[in-house]
């Protein structure tokens, strides 16, 4: 059979764009289906004005800090929300005009529009029908409401980057780290924030310890969080203020409502049936180590897949595939084991490796090594904010199978430990390393004492 394309791509998020690119410049034909705006989630509602929003949450504090080093801040600093969002909004703008560039300067051909599979070769476009060697799904993920009376009144994570206005009092509806993020910008420009969380501890999946110190940070940030507690009912009064009944009983009052309870991989609009790929029992598309679905031409990477929601993840299953398909066999696969993330909430979380928990039910011996300090900077300027570093030891084989740390900076800090740890690391390495004073970082080359063992043989 002739086909239209050697390769189509659908989604131009981050996999699918390195993943399109790639396979053009290795000599695939190649086009790209997008139906929103390039980039995908990261650049548009994701990860770029989210870092955006943090950036400007931090400022409060830094001219409260200020006046410890000796400066006058006369009055109250004012923050303009709409200068704000429209300043985000015409940076990501840029972002799309860069991303075309980079399809199209590689000779990548961008169909705009919603695609439906016809068949495992032949997809959709509107009033447009293609056909493909191979098809590459790269949807990304979507945010969802929960499922209660009112929701229509509540918005998602998509929703909030273009509000029209900041209300004095908002609620975040979530623990995961996006919800911990929105919580820490709100306060941060001065809302009145309230995080409302079913469970009784912040974060699930990260260390234990870092959940614990994180929870006690935010509350010290003035961010109210309400544990054990969910929405059951949501009611707009004439006024426009939202009335949240939560499952207590209480009712909290606010002016928007956010919620921040998790994403689902996007694979209702492509009419999969159609091609016959297979979901996992959790609704994402099922994958082998290639990313190859049941469907022989047809491929998945990213979010839609649900290994590990994160962008550069994305782009190295992205890279991976392409090669695969039109390159060399790659020399490495995408390591999920060591993957080097941070959570961008005040303070700042930076994480590589395996958990507490994790490290004890794997290994026979770990030591924890574990430190919380006063940074320097809060000597001067009064911040009552601590932090948090951590480091998991094999005592067997000294290597290090965790690292943690809670503090400004942390995911600057945190990616050369991730190079240290894929390179396989011991604790004798970070021993013998020269620190570098004063930092925060130095702790880590420096910690010396063993704060407990755990482990499967540690009685």
């Amino acid at each position: 059979m002739s086909f239209d394309y050697d390769l189509l791509v659908i989604g131009a998020g981050s996999g699918g764009v390195r993943a399109a690119r790639v396979s053009a410049q290795l000599g695939a034909k190649v086009a790209v289906v997008e139906s929103r705006d390039l980039g995908g989630t990261c650049v548009n509602v994701g990860c770029v004005p989210k870092k955006l929003f943090v950036y400007a949450s931090e400022y409060g504090q830094h001219f409260k800090d200020a006046q410890g080093f000796g400066y006058t801040v006369d009055g109250t600093p004012r923050f303009d929300w709409v200068k704000l969002r429209d300043n985000k909004t015409n940076e990501i703008k840029r972002l799309n005009g860069i991303y075309q560039n980079l399809l199209e300067n590689n000779n990548v051909e961008i169909l705009y529009g919603s695609a439906q599979f016809e068949s495992a070769h032949q997809v959709r476009i509107g009033d447009r029908s293609v056909s493909a060697e191979k098809i590459l799904i790269a949807t990304g993920s979507w945010p969802f409401k929960p499922d209660i009376a009112g929701a229509e009144h509540i918005v998602t994570s998509n929703e909030f980057f273009y509000l029209e206005s900041l209300p004095e009092r908002m609620i975040v509806l979530g623990g995961g780290y996006i919800a911990v993020e929105f919580a820490g910008i709100l306060n941060g420009l001065g809302i009145e924030t309230h995080l409302v969380y079913r469970g009784d501890k912040l974060l699930r999946g990260f260390d234990r310890g870092v959940r614990d110190f994180v929870s006690e940070q935010l509350e010290l940030t003035g961010i109210q969080v309400h544990y054990g507690e969910n929405i059951e009912q949501v009611e707009k009064d004439a006024s426009g203020v939202l009335k949240a009944h939560l499952t207590s009983g209480n009712v909290l009052e606010a002016g928007t409502i956010i919620a921040a309870t998790g994403r689902k991989p996007l694979v209702e609009p492509l009419n999969l049936d159609a091609a016959g790929v297979a979901l996992t029992s959790k609704g994402s598309i099922a994958v082998n180590d290639q990313y190859q679905t049941n469907v022989a031409n047809i491929y998945a990477v990213g979010d839609v897949i649900d290994r590990a929601q994160l962008t550069p993840v994305a782009i190295a299953e992205g890279m991976y595939l392409a090669n695969h398909l039109f390159g060399e066999t790659p020399k490495y696969s995408v390591n999920y084991d060591l993957i080097p993330t941070a959570v961008f909430c005040q303070p700042n979380i930076g994480t590589v490796g395996l958990t507490e928990d994790e490290a004890a039910a794997k290994y026979d011996r770990v030591e924890v090594y574990e430190s919380i300090f006063r940074p320097m900077k809060n000597t001067l300027s009064g911040s009552s904010q601590r932090m948090l570093m951590k480091l998991l030891v094999d005592t067997e084989t000294d290597k290090v199978i965790g690292c943690h740390m809670v503090g400004s900076d942390a995911g600057e800090i945190i990616q050369g430990i991730g190079v240290a740890m894929q390179a396989g690391a011991t604790k004798s390495d970070f021993d013998n390393t020269v620190a570098i004073h004063p930092t925060a970082a130095e702790e880590f080359v420096t910690m010396g004492s063993v704060s407990r063992v755990i482990g499967r043989k540690t009685d």
